[in-house]
């Protein structure tokens, strides 16, 4: 009988999918981008993770200006990740039903438009807090169809062996956008006004419909398990609920989701209420996060593997470097914080990623990142306002302070209550795998063991 997964042991390992999967080059940095289809969709992630921070942090700043309340601007990132408490485990649905390349066409076009319209009404001097409330919310629903099946994409882009560093990439390239998009969006709000920032950013949408369009269907590595015809999500949730090693990590980045996700808007009172900076400085502070965060992804993509025990540690210098922050005297001060904060956030959320995709049984995969999405974005839906409202009436300071003691309080009853020994491995065997395709109606050949 083979040993149980303890806390030093790596996170669970992919089960093999098809022949044409590569085995992996243990230390190579870019080895994802040997596969066509990933190079495409990489170079359309890259442009677009771009315009995305672009309109993020003119999207602050337009509400901060509007209404001079954090609290609004909280309410705006609330509305934006709202959607995805109601329809994140219907997006992981729709991934596991329906081709993913599709429903990211659908989507991704959906939010082009959407910065088109803001873009519109803000060039023309109509916009006002309530359209950027209505516009915030519609991106926030494509989002919620848009994640999971992105994520559960990638394994069809790069196969199993690849996994690990694909999602590495990925964050990579989010943070090289987050890294150039602030910058660029204060730069432009200074020069030519915030309207243009959401124009840059409808443009760049067409970078990853292009690639989309490009991608060989032929060359995806597809799954040999047939689409589920569960509907309820029934079944996904009870496997969750039953491989607490998978569960585990999805309540981790839960827990510091409710307080990262909406550091922005910390970090817009702190440039307004104690820096006195404008928008310029407030990007320059994003920018020296996801100068950090840039290069906590690449060692995420360098990495091979990430056990429990350093997922946690992970975690608790996240919540110290959040602490710490708290006490910085200046700007300066404060960006030493930040990169390491922006590393530290890159490493724990893509080695969560990346336990739960590796750990989800084929037929469920789309719907398992629709909960990791869920808990994940739901939480930044439930943080900004809360942060909003800490900074307004606290202070940006008291809002680090918290971000960091309060995540740091549920990462040790996580730790305190993680998966002992005695837990069953999430990497699906052939005997869970049968059984998942017996609860579903499937039918899968016998004698054969994956992983």
């Amino acid at each position: 009988m083979n040993r149980q997964p303890g806390p030093d042991d790596p996170l669970p390992s992919a089960p093999s999918m098809t022949p044409r999967s590569h085995p992996p080059r243990r230390g190579h940095l870019f080895s994802s981008l040997r596969e066509r289809n990933y190079r495409l969709f990489f170079a359309g992630r890259l442009l677009v993770n771009t315009g995305t921070w672009v309109q993020r942090i003119a999207q602050d700043w337009l509400v901060l200006t509007l209404t001079d309340s954090a609290t609004a601007v909280g309410i705006t990132t609330a509305l934006q990740f709202l959607p995805t408490l109601l329809f994140g485990l219907t997006g992981g649905w729709i991934a596991d039903r329906w081709p993913k390349r599709r429903v990211l066409l659908i989507t991704q076009s959906t939010m082009g438009l959407t910065a088109a319209a803001l873009a519109a009404l803000t060039l023309s001097g109509q916009v006002t807090v309530w359209h950027v409330y209505v516009i915030a919310c519609t991106l926030g629903t494509a989002t919620a169809i848009d994640e999971p099946a992105r994520q559960a994409f990638v394994n069809e882009l790069v196969g199993p062996h690849n996994l690990r560093n694909a999602i590495g990439l990925n964050a990579s390239a989010w943070q090289f956008g987050a890294l150039i998009g602030p910058a660029l969006s204060g730069a432009l709000m200074a020069n030519v006004g915030t309207g243009y920032a959401f124009a840059i950013n409808a443009l760049t949408y067409l970078a990853p419909l292009g690639s989309l369009l490009l991608i060989r269907p032929h060359e995806l590595h597809r799954s040999s398990t047939p689409p589920t015809s569960d509907r309820r999500l029934r079944e996904a949730l009870r496997h969750l609920a039953e491989n607490r090693t998978l569960l585990w990590p999805i309540l981790l980045v839960g827990a510091f989701g409710l307080f990262t996700i909406s550091l922005p808007v910390t970090l817009a009172s702190y440039a307004k209420s104690v820096l006195h900076a404008d928008a310029g400085g407030y990007g320059l502070l994003s920018a020296a996060t996801a100068a950090g965060a840039l290069v906590g992804a690449l060692i995420a993509a360098h990495r091979p593997h990430t056990t429990q025990r350093a997922l946690f540690g992970i975690g608790g210098a996240l919540a110290v470097l959040y602490m710490g922050a708290s006490l910085a005297t200046g700007p300066w001060a404060l960006a030493v914080f930040l990169a390491p904060m922006g590393a530290t956030t890159t490493l724990l959320n893509t080695a969560t990623n990346t336990a739960v995709q590796i750990g989800a049984p084929e037929a469920f995969r789309g719907r398992l990142m629709g909960v990791y999405v869920l808990v994940f974005v739901g939480s930044g839906a439930l943080g900004g306002p809360l942060l909003g409202a800490i900074n307004e009436t606290f202070g940006p300071r008291t809002a680090l302070l918290m971000a960091g003691a309060v995540p740091a309080i549920c990462a040790t009853i996580l730790w305190l209550t993680r998966p002992s020994r005695q837990m069953p491995s999430a990497a699906p065997t052939f005997h869970r795998s049968l059984v998942v395709a017996r609860s579903t109606h499937q039918v899968r050949p016998r004698g054969r063991k994956f992983g």
